[in-house]
């Protein structure tokens, strides 16, 4: 399957109808969901509400996230036709139609933290003649890091095509001036493993950053993953089950009859081709 980058740059190929499709695929906003939710958790944000940018921010799935957690936030995204779709579901977050390639207009020191959720790969697709990964990306995270206050943190969850993609990625987030790496939820699993980006824009006074610890590295399963094992297991017992022959046939009732008969302490019914037969269902 190709990956949507390689088909059409973000703007041509989340027109309105793939646009409309993403926000209304139950399953994709369940996904992304989970992803804002845990991003905001990397970013380690102090009590009390913030104020956060949202890159990529599409239709607002994921800033529906930030204000159910009590912050506030502006988002930017290169399709208008996500924008359009955001205005029409009445997000809170204020929204700007912006290339993220070609840098970030704010005020130095503006956010609080920054979340994007699967934006960064189309920053390292060439789609078009004037457009140089390298220098898209450092325009992008120079401008960012000016941005965002001391010690911030700015998460991404993205999905890097290859490991040169990634040492591209985290090398010129390095250069821009910011600190942190890369950090990988659920390794071992083909499903849930996500890839997050976690940098730190300077640091606090009096505090050093330390990276945060990624899920499943001890071998711990996704929960979707451990229910989908559960239900797995207790189909096979139940088809076990129905596979299982019975012992009670007619040998093991003809021996039964025998002893009684020995014993002789009770009536016993006569053998007869009937004997043992399995009876139908009837209603």
């Amino acid at each position: 399957m190709s990956r949507p980058e390689h088909i059409a740059p973000p703007e041509i190929f989340y027109g309105d109808d793939e646009a409309r499709k993403y926000t209304d695929n139950s399953r994709i906003t369940a996904i992304q969901a989970e992803m804002a939710y845990r991003a905001l958790e990397l970013l380690n944000l102090t009590e009390g509400p913030k104020y956060l940018l949202d890159i990529g921010c599409g239709s607002g799935l994921s800033g529906e996230i930030l204000e159910e957690e009590g912050h506030i936030w502006v988002g930017m995204d290169i399709s208008p036709s996500m924008l359009d779709i955001a205005n029409e579901r009445e997000v809170e977050g204020d929204l700007f139609l912006q290339d993220a390639g070609q840098g970030l207009g704010f005020r130095p020191g503006t956010f609080d933290g920054c979340i994007s959720i699967s934006v960064l790969q189309w920053l390292c697709n060439a789609d078009k003649t004037i457009n140089r990964p390298k220098a898209r990306l450092q325009r992008f995270f120079s401008t960012l890091y000016a941005s965002l206050n001391k010690g911030a943190r700015a998460i991404f969850q993205f999905y890097p095509e290859n490991d040169d993609q990634i040492e591209l990625i985290t090398d010129t987030a390095t250069k821009c001036g910011f600190e942190g790496g890369l950090l990988v939820d659920y390794p071992n699993s083909k499903k849930a493993k996500k890839y997050y980006l976690c940098l730190f824009a300077g640091a606090q006074t009096g505090m050093k950053n330390s990276m945060p610890r990624a899920l499943g590295e001890d071998g711990e399963l996704h929960p979707d993953e451990a229910r989908s094992i559960q239900f797995e297991k207790r189909r096979a017992s139940t088809k076990r089950r129905k596979d299982r022959k019975s012992i009670k046939g007619k040998d093991w009732i003809n021996k039964k009859k025998k002893i009684a008969r020995e014993r002789g302490d009770k009536v016993v019914a006569n053998d007869s081709k009937f004997t043992g037969r399995k009876r139908k269902v009837r209603f």
